[in-house]
């Protein structure tokens, strides 16, 4: 089992910045790949970004590219989202999720998932 706690939420005003965090415990950190996903009010839950197991390889939603950056630290268990350049769009609940290996853009192929952390957008 790999146990995930996001952090980092908040209010930011249109164009701000913010980071979200996500700390694993429970099993090797470096083995699994990361992704961040979102789910706005009455929308699907949708991929936003996702990391490779080292780092090396990341993959990006469209509607995120070049404003948003994922990263992880393996010597601290923790993938973040850095978000900049934030649209009222970008309002959702963020939620970090795990799978072994490989970066996928799917949330089926994740079996792990945090709580979500609330992010909200004034104009």
């Amino acid at each position: 089992q790999v146990q995930l706690v996001e952090s980092g939420g908040g209010l930011v005003q249109a164009g701000g910045s913010l980071r979200l965090s996500c700390t694993a415990s429970g099993r090797t950190f470096s083995n699994y790949a990361m992704g961040w996903f979102r789910q706005a009010p009455g929308k699907a839950r949708e991929f936003v970004a996702g990391i490779s197991w080292g780092g090396g390889s990341t993959d990006y939603a469209n509607s995120v590219k070049g404003r948003f950056t994922i990263s992880r630290d393996n010597t601290k268990n923790t993938v973040y989202l850095q978000m900049s350049t934030v649209k009222s769009d970008d309002t959702a609940v963020y939620y970090c999720a795990a799978r072994l290996l490989s970066v996928a853009t799917t949330e089926d192929q994740y079996p792990y998932w945090g709580q979500g952390t609330q992010v909200t957008v004034s104009s």
